[in-house]
């Protein structure tokens, strides 16, 4: 399939943009994906999943690599927590190579609705201490349970992943906002692993705009990975809610037409 130069540069600017939206509180997909569908027609929507993968999975990466040596993170939760999200995003792009992912739309409307309002109302949520807070091993286990449910739906729908990752280390761990994106870009990370395993044994990988993008989209989850550890938490409430509510516009719209 053959781009145009200025197709391949709107892309690109694009992806920089995604990566760097993901970097501070995800939904990166929201913007990569429906851009790909756009860009070129006809293509189908496991590979522009797929590809999107491949794309986010650079980002991601080299943002977490970032984020880790600045940010001290739970890395026993993230030992078990990675690789169940990695088998359950990979069980949820296998769903999606069979029937369409736009069932999962108005389900995330509602849970993005009730991310911002709770986020809203709640002034002081986001500012933990950091990874330091005792955990019972029941709500631990609820935290697993809840990712293993985030890493399937990231394998098979995607946007707004890293917010809803966020969400539940902070609100389940009363980790920081701060805390909770560093270790939601390691989770984040596994689950576009897992997920672009399969679509790529599927063929749904258009590698080398893929790789491209990939590129654009490191740089910009550098730069949105430094601005999260310089400007601290109430900047990344303060986009948590900007994404959160451009996203339901987004998602709302899709649906509606």
């Amino acid at each position: 399939m053959h781009l145009a130069p200025q197709t391949i540069a709107l892309l690109l600017g694009g992806s920089a943009f995604a990566g760097f939206i993901d970097a501070i509180v995800g939904g990166g997909g929201l913007i990569m994906i429906p851009l790909l569908l756009i860009s070129a027609p006809g293509l189908p929507e496991a590979t522009a999943l797929g590809t999107n993968k491949l794309t986010s999975i650079s980002g991601t990466t080299s943002a977490a690599i970032s984020m880790l040596r600045k940010v001290k993170v739970n890395k026993k939760l993230l030992l078990v927590a990675s690789p169940i999200a990695l088998v359950c995003s990979a069980f949820g792009a296998l769903l999606a190579t069979i029937i369409s992912s736009g069932v999962m739309r108005p389900l995330v409307i509602a849970l993005l609705l009730a991310v911002a309002i709770y986020v809203y109302i709640r002034p002081n949520f986001g500012i933990g201490a950091g990874t330091n807070t005792p955990v019972s091993p029941m709500t631990g286990s609820i935290a697993l349970l809840m990712i293993a449910g985030i890493g399937f739906y990231d394998g098979f729908f995607g946007p707004g992943t890293g917010t809803f990752l966020i969400m539940v280390l902070t609100a389940l761990l009363s980790h920081s906002f701060i805390h909770s994106s560093a270790m939601t870009k390691v989770i984040n990370a596994s689950t576009n692993f897992g997920g672009l395993l399969v679509f790529a044994s599927f063929g749904h990988v258009w590698w080398t705009l893929g790789l491209a993008l990939a590129f654009s989209n490191i740089i910009g989850a550098q730069i949105g990975a430094r601005m999260v550890i310089n400007k601290g938490t109430g900047f990344v409430r303060v986009m948590l809610l900007i994404v959160v509510l451009t996203m339901v516009g987004k998602l709302s719209y899709d649906l509606l037409t």
